[in-house]
C-alpha cells in the first residue's frame, strides 16, 4: 500500500492533485485506514495514471468522472467510452484550428515589428500612441475596417 506522496511520486502528480482526485470519487478503489489515511493499491495507481492521461487531453473533472463511472459498469460501456473520446477529439481539433489560427497572427505581428525594427514602416503598435495619431486624421489597427479574409 502507498501514501499519497508514494502515489504522487510514482505518477507524476502533485499530492494535491491525488487528494483532489480522491475526493472527487475518480480512484474508486482507494482505501483508508483507520486513521483515515488515503492508500493506494496497484488498482489505484492504475486508475491515477488514468486520470493523468485523460486530463492531458483537455477533458474535464466532470467528464472523467463520468468515464470512470463508464469502466466502473464494465464492457458494456464501450461504446459510450469511445464517443466520449471522440467528444473530446473534435474539441481538440477546433482547439488545434483556433492556435494555428493565434500563431499565424502572431507571425503577421513579427513581420510588422521586424518592419518597424527596419524603419520600413511607422510603428502603429501602441495604442497609447493612437489617440494622436485619430487626432491627425489617421487610423489606427484596432479602428481601421477589416476586410473579410478569404480561406
Amino acid at each position: 500500500m502507498h501514501t499519497v506522496k508514494e502515489a504522487a511520486e510514482m505518477t507524476g502528480l502533485t499530492e494535491h492533485a491525488v487528494r483532489y482526485y480522491t475526493d472527487k470519487g475518480l480512484v474508486p478503489t482507494v482505501q483508508r485506514n483507520k486513521n483515515n489515511i488515503r492508500l493506494f493499491d496497484a488498482d489505484s495507481i492504475n486508475w491515477l495514471y488514468g486520470i493523468k492521461c485523460l486530463k492531458q487531453t483537455g477533458m474535464p473533472i466532470e467528464s472523467i468522472k463520468t468515464y470512470v463511472d463508464l469502466c466502473l459498469e464494465g464492457d458494456s460501456t464501450v461504446a459510450q467510452r469511445c464517443a466520449l473520446m471522440m467528444e473530446y477529439k473534435e474539441a481538440a481539433l477546433i482547439q488545434l484550428e483556433e492556435a494555428k489560427q493565434r500563431v499565424a497572427h502572431l507571425e503577421q505581428k513579427a513581420l510588422q515589428y521586424q518592419a518597424i525594427l527596419e524603419q520600413r514602416i511607422p510603428d502603429m503598435t501602441n495604442p497609447a500612441n493612437w489617440g494622436k495619431v485619430l487626432e491627425d486624421g489617421g487610423q489606427v489597427p484596432a479602428r481601421r475596417k477589416r476586410e473579410p479574409q478569404l480561406s
